[in-house]
């Protein structure tokens, strides 16, 4: 492979090549090639595709997250996105900016919830000194798993007006970055809306209750290999120890190779990681009949 073809490859894929994603079926499509994507380009780089990049059918001048407030197509894809959510047809997940959303299609949501989600999604959280939960975020989760879907708004008035906007977006962030909530919509008056995840979509959250880490870290490496088609095994790493320690991700990457599940390939000098292509079966040409 050149580095030409893996260029091609991954511009077909992440749809760059001029075939834009305008409908809900073509965003269905696209996620679930691709699997996972940010909805803008960020820096320092994370070699994933952008759902703004698909809307937009290129990947020249595409908005930064800080500046997509500017952009007319930034609102139109949002406005996609946000249809994608209602849908089902994506999960929204904090990576590293939770202003830059990290979309899942439905089929990964699952083995992603196994790294990052709460095995026992039915116990409320809890505060307390080793607890990633604040008394706010307590509070908060009560009031969604009782009100939700509640958009910010209402529940900042539910909760009292002593309570701050940063702080409230605190006990927002809590919360989900255990999957405890996620967002279910976006309007402009109201803000974001919030729901109990395990409320929103109860089938994929018990499969992913289901799903042990040494499955889910498997799944994920070969899903983001066959997003980026072949790959340093520094860039899996830089992606999955957001939520996993460096550690188990070469751990997995090597029982897959010892696997054969993945292999290397030559791209210009360099030996990248890919999911190992199908072998080909050799099936003899019948042999033409003599005239006798």
């Amino acid at each position: 492979m050149t580095d030409a073809e893996l260029h091609q490859s991954r511009t077909h894929k992440w749809r760059l090549d001029g075939q834009p994603v305008r409908t809900l079926d073509d965003a269905r499509m696209f996620l679930e090639s691709a699997g996972f994507c940010l909805m803008y380009p960020m820096r320092p780089a994370l070699l994933l595709p952008t759902f703004i990049g698909a809307w937009v059918g290129a990947d020249e001048k595409l908005p930064m997250r800080q500046h997509a407030y500017a952009d007319a197509r930034a609102k139109e894809a949002t406005e996609l996105m946000v249809r994608a959510l209602r849908d089902k047809a994506a999960y929204e997940a904090p990576l590293i900016d939770e202003n830059n959303a990290f979309l899942l299609s439905a089929a990964v949501f699952p083995y992603f919830y196994s790294l990052v989600g709460e095995r026992n999604p039915r116990q409320p959280p809890a505060s307390g000194p080793r607890s990633p939960y604040s008394p706010l975020a307590c509070d908060a989760f009560e009031i969604i798993r009782r009100s939700g879907p509640i958009s910010k708004t209402k529940l900042g008035e539910t909760l009292g007006g002593s309570v701050s906007n940063a702080g409230l977006d605190r006990a927002l962030s809590e919360l989900w970055a255990k999957l405890r909530i996620t967002r279910v919509d976006y309007t402009v008056e109201e803000g974001s809306v919030w729901d109990e995840l395990s409320r929103w979509a109860p089938d994929v959250v018990r499969e992913g209750v289901g799903i042990s880490v040494p499955e889910a870290l498997s799944a994920l490496i070969t899903k983001y290999l066959d997003c980026v088609v072949a790959v340093d095994e520094g860039e899996i790493e830089n992606l999955l120890t957001h939520f996993v320690p460096r550690t188990r991700v070469k751990e997995a990457i090597h029982a897959l190779l010892s696997a054969r599940e993945l292999s290397f390939v030559h791209v210009g000098g360099k030996s990248l990681l890919q999911v190992t292509p199908p072998k080909q079966v050799y099936v003899p040409k019948p042999r033409p009949q003599r005239v006798m």
